[in-house]
């Protein structure tokens, strides 16, 4: 999901009166430090303590505004990436399943210090007593608390494994919609527990225990929180149907030692099983995909295992394998869905086999999971590009003091050179949206169309005024303009809407000039303005495309081009021949365009006037007379004796 960004600087200005920029500085001090967030008021108090004027203050309230958003900002991506760390961490113990008390006490203890409970906990269900037990425990004191034994349906944990859903309490005993007992009470009043999240440990349709994490004050608890405790119960989940497969693998083995005609039959399947389990493992330690997966799994099982979209697979099957989390039979082939966290992300089939034996099944199903993970790191690793491109382009756009070399280095890893000359282009959607939710996500779609764009032209993107902004390298006979149409189209595929692009002029030497990307994005909006209030909405452009009016566009003024591409060539023919074509069109146009009295201003004969006119046409162009070239001919003739003036 793209980032939300910071106000760009230009909507954040200095209210009138306050120094240009003083007031951020004592916030960005209280950044760096990493200062706790009651510590951002102290400016504004001691402003108000020493009787600065209300503008002064006001620039500081405005400034305090802005750090904490910043500060929110940092902090929710560390806490992202801490979250993201964590299930990755308990991923990795997963894949390297040894012991399962060990795995389920680090997602009970990685979800506590997530959370920043005081309690976190996980209850499983005893199918032979019926009832639910308490099986690891993090933070606890009370031994009646960690040794608990519940009947099935009491307590929070009871109504969670009724109802497969998460349930929060933000206090335990004044909450009527789950069923009281004694012992239950008992125990959480031992521990002092007040405020209680718990959620369902999911295998297939069946709630097989729950997750908890508790507090001994009062707390609500967010929908981020809850969403990341669901993600390590789905994970816990996964180590218990992991260590149920080995107890099985375990139990048949046993039963194989003791018949010598069964080991015989079931050799070929184990070793396949275990030649699979090598070959997955190699895969993910070399950083195989999808289809390295499918091709071991097919050469394993002897059949033709592939990987399928999700709107490629047969949906009734898929959706039976999502549900149970098994591989299921469709006609000659086995369909066993690949998903996480309830998204669907496809399937693998196995094409022609029938007859398949159990812990082939059993090899298909855990060949699907182990596609899933690759799957959400691939995805993982991209949005982390993506990002990280993004925050270098924001930094270029925004933090202008940064050290030269840093950023050179940090571009250098997302295979990016800055030292090159770039385009900075401003693109946006044009598309009436339906609500603010379809909008959100036709912007997500660009950002990311862009953020993909400049991955594989080795620039930058980010989300940026509602739109996107991008860095691109511009190659050696190329220009902006045609550069900014590509994008338009190419975005524009990519999101199925129309896209405006604008774009600035040339840049160069990025680093060594801070205020160049900045100046160059500013320019390529106004270009983007320009094109929206002409109707080009869905095309791209420079300022150079649009005549005088790129010279207020533009934001170096390039004036000594303007004239160029204007009557470049009727400067460089009078310079070859000796001629006056210049003075002609000068006295031309001061007399109204009329030839009579251009032939008395200048004292020539009007054939001479006729003949030069005609000389200015084949150099200018037949419409050169229209009121449109007229008007630009005109500036570029004073703009010429202007600069030929000021050379003299």
């Amino acid at each position: 999901m793209p980032r939300d960004h910071v106000q760009s600087p230009e909507r954040s200005a200095t209210p009138a009166g306050a120094p240009p920029g003083s007031a951020e500085v004592p916030f960005l001090e209280l950044l760096a430090r990493g200062a706790a967030a009651d510590a951002y008021e102290q400016p504004v108090l001691r402003a108000r303590a020493e009787g600065q004027p209300a503008e002064r203050i006001a620039a500081l309230e405005h400034a305090k505004l802005l750090a904490l958003r910043v500060r929110a900002e940092l902090e929710g991506r560390r806490r992202r990436e801490a979250e993201l760390s964590a299930l990755f961490e308990t991923a990795h113990d997963l894949a390297g399943l040894r012991d399962l008390d060990a795995v389920l006490q680090a997602i009970v203890q990685r979800a506590r210090s997530l959370l920043g409970t005081d309690v976190a906990y996980l209850s499983l269900n005893d199918p032979e007593r019926g009832d639910t037990y308490m099986r690891v425990t993090e933070g606890s004191v009370a031994a009646r608390f960690q040794q608990l034994r519940l009947g099935m349906g009491e307590g929070l944990g009871g109504l969670v494994a009724q109802t497969a859903r998460p349930y929060v309490t933000d206090d335990y005993f004044q909450d009527a919609r789950f069923q009281h007992t004694s012992p239950i009470d008992t125990a959480v009043h031992d521990e002092g527990l007040v405020a209680i999240l718990g959620v369902p440990l999911m295998l297939g349709a069946n709630v097989i225990g729950v997750l908890f994490a508790a507090d001994r004050r009062a707390r609500v608890f967010e929908r981020e929180q809850i969403a990341l405790l669901g993600s390590f119960a789905a994970l816990a989940a996964a180590a218990i149907d992991t260590a149920n497969l080995l107890t099985e693998t375990r139990s048949a083995l046993a039963g194989l030692e003791r018949a010598n005609e069964i080991i015989q039959d079931r050799s070929a399947v184990i070793e396949r099983a275990s030649d699979v389990h090598d070959r997955l493992a190699e895969l993910v330690l070399r950083g195989g995909g999808v289809h390295d997966v499918a091709a071991a799994v097919s050469q394993v099982l002897g059949g033709t295992v592939e990987f399928a979209e999700a709107d490629a697979a047969p949906a009734t099957a898929l959706e039976a394998s999502r549900a149970d989390g098994h591989a299921v039979r469709h006609a000659d082939d086995w369909i066993a869905a690949v998903a996480a966290g309830g998204e669907l992300l496809g399937a693998l089939v196995l094409r022609g086999h029938p007859g398949l034996d159990p812990v082939d099944q059993r090899t298909l199903e855990r060949a699907a999971m182990v596609t899933s993970l690759l799957l959400l790191a691939r995805r993982s690793a991209a949005e982390a590009e993506q990002r990280v491109r993004g925050e270098l382009l924001d930094d270029l756009l925004d933090a202008r003091d940064r050290d030269p070399r840093l950023l050179r280095e940090r571009a250098t890893r997302l295979h990016a050179d800055l030292d090159a000359v770039h385009v900075v282009l401003a693109a946006r959607l044009d598309g009436a949206a339906a609500d603010a939710e379809q909008e959100a996500d036709a912007r997500r779609r660009l950002w990311s169309a862009a953020s993909h764009l400049a991955a594989t032209r080795h620039g930058l993107a980010a989300a940026r005024d509602g739109g996107t902004v991008l860095l691109l390298p511009l190659t050696a006979g190329d220009t902006a303009t045609a550069l900014a149409r590509r994008t338009a189209r190419h975005l524009g595929t990519a999101v199925h809407e129309a896209v405006t692009v604008g774009a600035s002029a040339p840049v160069e030497r990025l680093t060594a000039h801070p205020d160049a990307v900045a100046a160059a994005y500013a320019e390529g909006r106004r270009c983007l303005d320009a094109l929206r209030l002409l109707g080009r909405t869905g095309d791209g452009a420079a300022a150079e495309d649009f005549g005088f009016l790129g010279l207020l566009l533009a934001g170096d003024r390039d004036i000594s081009g303007f004239v160029e591409r204007t009557i470049g060539d009727v400067v460089a023919y009078d310079h070859r021949r000796g001629t006056d074509l210049l003075r002609t069109l000068e006295a031309y146009f001061a007399c109204g365009m009329s030839p009579a009295r251009t032939k008395d201003e200048l004292h020539v004969h009007v054939n001479t006037v006729a003949q030069r006119l005609e000389r200015v046409g084949r150099l200018l162009g037949d419409d050169w007379q229209s009121p449109a070239r007229a008007l630009e001919i005109q500036l570029a003739l004073r703009l010429h004796r202007l600069s030929a003036a000021a050379q003299h």
